[in-house]
């Protein structure tokens, strides 16, 4: 039986391959954090990692999906991209985490965790995203 867009198992698909993502990203989130705990006053890394990571691997997600030879099935990019992904970085985190900072006298360091953070997860997305091209310029070259 195939969905047709109207149909109701279309309608549901689509957010509950979200929802699913967003649960594994948000474990994986929660066990980076659990590996890397934050001091009460300290910088936290754990959040730091993660957003880093999660740009890098939303550059390769859209270039391999956008850019790849293959037709990605319809749920893949809301299910890693906005579930996984979206689950697993946490800028909302940043906004509170560099409040805190500020609020416990650490203003250098509040400042230079957002501008780090920023930077960073700027320089992941770009990063991610050519090193992708790369390799997918190199498969279609006969390279490997």
């Amino acid at each position: 039986m195939t969905a047709r867009p109207g149909d109701p198992v279309r309608r549901v698909a689509l957010p509950l391959s979200v929802a699913a993502g967003g649960a594994l990203g948000a474990s994986g989130r929660y066990g980076v954090q659990l590996l890397l705990p934050a001091e009460p006053s300290g910088v936290p890394w754990a959040t730091l990692a993660v957003n880093v990571a999660g740009c890098l691997l939303m550059g390769v997600l859209m270039v391999l999906l956008l850019e790849g030879t293959a037709t990605p099935h319809r749920l893949l990019r809301p299910f890693l991209g906005v579930g996984v992904l979206g689950g697993f970085t946490t800028f909302s985190a940043v906004a509170t985490e560099v409040d805190a900072l500020a609020r416990a006298g650490q203003a250098a360091a509040a400042g230079g965790y957002l501008a780090v953070t920023l930077l960073g997860s700027l320089l992941a997305v770009h990063a991610g995203i050519a090193a992708t091209r790369a390799v997918l310029r190199r498969r279609r070259e006969g390279g490997w």
